[in-house]
């Protein structure tokens, strides 16, 4: 899927925002960890205070990922706190066209 914006197209929504290349792909990567993170947390059913728990965090960095404040988290925050909470995280690296 690509993003108009100005006649230009970007491969992605991230590539629309952020002008640097290394920069749109950390937000990928990070925003598809929070996205499972959460998705986690709502199968499970647990409390922001138990996914604390399980993910070896506070309270409010639950909060603050609950909220996407993407911002907030780093790529190995985020790859610690899903490998903590039962996921397997893995990095998947194509070929530029």
């Amino acid at each position: 899927m690509t993003t108009r914006t100005k006649n230009r197209r970007f491969a992605s929504v991230w590539e629309a925002i952020e002008d640097d290349r290394p920069a749109a792909a950390s937000l990928r990567a990070r925003s598809a960890l929070m996205i499972e993170l959460a998705e986690l947390i709502r199968r499970k059913g647990w409390t922001q205070r138990q996914a604390a728990a399980k993910f070896g965090v506070t309270q409010p960095r639950v909060s603050d990922l609950a909220r996407g404040r993407l911002d907030l988290f780093s790529l190995d925050t985020l790859v610690n706190m899903a490998e903590a909470g039962g996921l397997k995280p893995r990095i998947s690296v194509k070929r530029a066209a």
